[in-house]
């Protein structure tokens, strides 16, 4: 079993994968702010089980830390640039440090975490800051998605996973060795096309009509493998 559903803190680092979504639906004309939280999935602490290859419950979770979003950088912009472009947070870092001042987003070691995308049209914008919980009302749309959750760690758990991320993540060109020989395990990621998946779009009523429209918005991000 592959553990692809983590990321490493220390003392911070990138988000790898980075995830990244398509935007339609939105007024061109408008002005739009897209920010990014990541909020605990449960109250539990976890641990690896190496015999089962699994995930176990460890305990109650650690106090809570500071609440930080991460507003993209081309924020503030309007809905037409947004969607003509691919909204990447591969800029957006990570780090265990309680006491961070660089507004990096804290998260414990070994706790279940859930990615939320905001779009924040800028008259509802007022409340929005890196230290502040993301406001809620009817400009602000936030999207969540079961197969983005993932466990934090400090040490990977499994070396599958080292190798891989040594091989795919760009900020780790310094532990390649280009003349070694190509693993078992990059031969297969290099097969499926899920590794690299296309870009596809995430749709939602344009914030005018969102009253008037019926049923819930759809929308696909590229996420975390596994």
């Amino acid at each position: 079993i592959i553990l692809t559903k983590t990321q490493t803190l220390a003392p911070y680092l990138r988000m790898f994968p980075a995830m990244r979504v398509k935007i339609a639906g939105l007024d061109p004309h408008q002005q739009y702010y897209i920010a990014m939280d990541i909020v605990p999935v449960d109250n539990k602490r976890y641990r690896y089980v190496y015999h089962s290859s699994k995930w176990m419950v460890a305990g109650n979770a650690d106090s809570p830390v500071p609440p930080r979003v991460y507003i993209h950088p081309d924020s503030l912009a309007s809905g037409d640039t947004w969607m003509r472009q691919v909204v990447s947070f591969d800029k957006l870092k990570l780090t265990n440090n309680e006491l961070d001042d660089q507004g990096h987003i804290i998260l414990h070691s070994m706790h279940k975490y859930q990615p939320r995308v905001h779009v924040i049209r800028k008259d509802f914008s007022s409340e929005l800051s890196p230290n502040k919980p993301v406001p809620s009302g009817e400009g602000v749309k936030t999207f969540s998605f079961p197969e983005t959750v993932f466990t934090t760690v400090t040490a990977y758990q499994n070396q599958q996973i080292t190798r891989l991320k040594i091989d795919r993540n760009p900020f780790a060109k310094g532990f390649r060795d280009s003349g070694r020989n190509r693993t078992g395990l990059e031969a297969i990621m290099e097969t499926y096309a899920f590794w690299r998946p296309p870009v596809r779009t995430l749709t939602f009523e344009d914030f005018t009509n969102m009253q008037k429209q019926q049923g819930k918005p759809k929308c696909v991000l590229w996420t975390f493998v596994g």
